[in-house]
């Protein structure tokens, strides 16, 4: 194995970890950005389906069908990002992601949500060359996330719940349940009772 190979799987496998990189180091992932493409993606317009629908299969690790992305939509890479089926996100869905974002079946997400996968050491020292650590961000089947949310790297939001406008999600949301604010809560199940509620 060539001193190269051996150097970029050290650094992937520091990135699994959760560990400090550099964009130096991690330069040799820059190919896998898909610039060109989501920018094409939000040039495209609403009505040329297949155009789009080839778009998002370039641009992200696999996608399910029946998928609606608004645009402008923004990604640091693209290709870390999978959607199960039925997807529908709302304009300006920002993914930061450095490592695999997960969507699940049935998932809404409102305008104006960033999903991050990634943040930056408190120590300005450990910041030279735009230090940061990555984490993977999970959002399974049947999640609404309403608008302005931000998710934090290393989340993963259960199954069926739905995060409130304006709420920073940084810790694990369990299934089933109705979390808000900042930084984001349970504050209540989701129950047979919302079968006739309007909220």
């Amino acid at each position: 194995m060539a001193e190269t190979d051996r150097n970029e799987d050290a650094i992937r496998a520091r990135i699994a970890k959760g560990l400090v990189y550099t964009e130096t180091e991690a330069a040799f992932l820059a190919p896998s950005r898909r610039e060109d493409e989501i920018f094409a993606y939000n040039h495209t317009p609403p009505g040329d389906t297949e155009r789009r629908r080839s778009l998002l299969t370039e641009i992200f690790a696999s996608v399910g069908e029946r998928t609606v992305l608004q645009a402008p939509f923004h990604a640091a890479f693209g290709s870390n990002v999978h959607i199960g089926d039925d997807f529908f996100g709302n304009v300006n869905l920002t993914f930061v992601d450095d490592v695999e974002i997960r969507i699940g079946d049935d998932v809404m997400i409102a305008p104006s949500v960033t999903l991050t996968t990634t943040g930056h050491p408190v120590h300005p020292a450990r910041r030279a060359d735009f230090g940061r650590f990555s984490e993977p961000i999970v959002i399974e089947d049947k999640v609404w996330i309403g608008s302005n949310v931000v998710v934090l790297p290393g989340v993963r939001i259960g199954y069926g719940s739905v995060i409130g406008a304006g709420s920073v999600v940084s810790r694990d949301i369990p299934p089933m349940s109705v979390a808000v604010g900042t930084p984001c809560r349970v504050v209540r199940p989701v129950t047979d009772a919302d079968l006739a509620s309007r909220a």
